[in-house]
């Protein structure tokens, strides 16, 4: 008698994913491996290195961190992952720790602005994962309240961001402290030369897994382009928030900017918070948590936020204003659109900006469709150009594109023998002065 043929395994269980990961990840409702989580999983279990490049919103998180939480059940020492910003490195911890939780492997993250007392306490809990800024990594470093030493697993998440906020001289100093015995993962939205090196210099033989070009935006983003004169944002801005209904995203290029831009949202009636570098950390998590849970409607941000940072069910993104680098555009955008939901993204271009359009359409590699100006509210005189004028003036050479869119305390020496409660991320006490 035949045997009756059993079902191959399907999602994150044909990867090899752990029954008890498994289960985490039914109960946050995922169930389908993302492009980037298809390709990096397997190879990462095998103890590969690898270089992702992915876009913002496609899952890099759960591709390196499935893979990490299983070697460091199976096995000994400890991971460090760097990232660029706060929010960021609190994201990274929030989506890691119920996994961890679940296996008795504790996560510790280190940003600025928060304390070095807390964050050494941290240590003494023996953690086998951190998660670091660069800066407040290399704080601990020099103050020898942490050691390196037992880090067999090396992650640098958005390099590329990291190296355009000028810490290519903290990550090579980090990489100095890193043992060179370990498995390195590197994960970037674009390639820039910089990041090549660093790949050729600190990596063997490196498996590189790409999912979507340089400047591939999210596939359900609708985008949409209004010309208008800055005097009358603030109008359209309102106009917008009362056609849409639900959570907008709100960029702005300065931190002055964005408070100002805060204030007026507020006036207008709606609830809104802030992220900008002049925000303290607990403010900026509360602006966080607070646009997460619902308490604010609007949330006005600089770059900070344009990757790395997981909100679910954002409506709208407006680009206030244009980013000064066309890439951080695509990064924007990404705000919306996630897990494949659909999202729309707006925005303000003034008639000077025509050739930064230009270029942003040449990252997209396709046109922003302009629309016409709504009716704005009567607060001031119109004057905004008009799409005749925008056309007459500019033509994209683009066709449009319409979507429907052991660590590391400083402990004793090779030999010696300290109970594992000590804490391996943990370094000397500093004499007290």
């Amino acid at each position: 008698m035949n045997e009756p043929l059993q079902k191959a395994p399907e999602g994150f269980e044909a990867l090899g994913v752990s029954p008890v990961f498994l289960h985490v990840l039914e109960q946050r409702g995922i169930r389908t491996p993302t492009p980037i989580q298809h390709q990096a999983i397997p190879a990462l279990m095998q103890g590969k290195d690898i270089v992702g490049i992915a876009q913002t919103g496609t899952g890099k998180t759960l591709a390196y961190g499935l893979p990490l939480l299983q070697k460091l059940v199976a096995g000994k020492g400890r991971a460090l992952i760097v990232v660029p910003t706060r929010e960021l490195a609190a994201q990274v911890g929030d989506s890691l720790s119920g996994f961890g939780q679940k296996v008795g492997i504790r996560i510790a993250v280190f940003v600025g602005g928060a304390s070095m007392g807390l964050q050494r306490q941290m240590i003494r809990q023996d953690p086998r994962i951190l998660v670091a800024t660069p800066g407040r990594l290399i704080d601990h470093i020099k103050q020898k309240t942490i050691t390196l030493r037992e880090v067999n697993t090396f992650i640098l998440d958005e390099a590329d961001q990291m190296f355009d906020m000028g810490f290519k001289p903290q990550i090579d100093e980090i990489i100095r402290h890193v043992p060179k015995e370990r498995q390195t993962m590197l994960f970037s939205a674009t390639m820039p030369k910089e990041i090549l090196a660093l790949a050729t210099a600190n990596m063997q033989l490196p498996l590189r897994i790409e999912v979507a070009p340089a400047g591939t935006a999210a596939e359900k983003v609708e985008q949409e382009l209004f010309i208008v004169n800055k005097q009358d944002k603030m109008r359209l801005l309102q106009a917008l928030l009362k056609e849409y209904t639900g959570t907008v995203l709100v960029f702005s290029r300065t931190k002055h900017g964005a408070k100002k831009i805060a204030a007026g949202v507020r006036a207008m009636g709606h609830q809104a918070a802030e992220i900008h570098a002049n925000r303290s950390l607990p403010q900026r998590k509360e602006a966080l948590l607070g646009f997460k849970t619902g308490k604010y409607r609007v949330l006005v941000a600089t770059d900070i936020a344009a990757r790395g940072i997981h909100v679910s069910g954002i409506q709208l993104v407006v680009n206030f204003d244009l980013p000064n680098d066309p890439n951080d555009y695509v990064h924007r955008i990404g705000r919306t659109a996630r897990a494949g939901k659909e999202g729309k993204a707006v925005s303000f271009g003034m008639p000077d900006q025509r050739n930064l359009i230009r270029s942003i359409e040449r990252i997209v590699r396709s046109s922003l469709p302009v629309k016409t100006l709504p009716n704005l509210p009567p607060h001031a005189p119109h004057t905004a150009v008009s799409l005749d004028d925008r056309q007459r003036g500019f033509r994209s050479p683009y066709p449009s594109r319409h979507s429907s869119q052991g660590g590391f305390h400083r402990g004793s020496r090779s030999g010696s023998h300290r109970s594992s409660s000590r804490g391996n991320f943990r370094g000397r006490r500093r004499n007290s002065r």
